[in-house]
């Protein structure tokens, strides 16, 4: 569970983490970074489309800023991916929350920006 998110950190399971990170449903990856920094692409979560979960999380960072290309989305969605819930991340945090013990999620999170 997220206990709480501000600009550049994020409290997971009472752990703090203040770099971009991966929530997989049995380990958090606390050091994903871009290829392309604010622009998200396809070598970015490859391992997420492999795993294929239900619902991919994508926190674009505290204003939004990480941008996620349409083209991705749908190449996201056609790898199987049922659910692509794009968000703030603060908004992100509050989404993941509801849907973490009820689907298999997994969430990736801009901390800043």
């Amino acid at each position: 569970m997220i206990e709480s998110y501000k600009f550049g950190e994020i409290i997971i399971n009472g752990k703090k983490y203040r770099s971009d990170l991966i929530i997989f449903e049995d380990y958090i990856y606390d050091s994903w970074w871009r290829k392309e920094g604010h622009n998200l692409c396809i070598d970015d979560i490859k391992e997420i489309i492999n795993i294929k979960p239900e619902v991919l999380i994508i926190g674009t960072g505290y204003f939004g800023l990480m941008k996620v290309p349409k083209e991705l989305i749908e190449n996201i969605k056609s790898s199987g991916i049922k659910q692509v819930i794009i968000k703030k991340t603060g908004d992100a945090c509050t989404e993941y929350n509801k849907l973490y013990k009820k689907k298999n999620v997994i969430a990736a999170f801009h901390l800043t920006c």
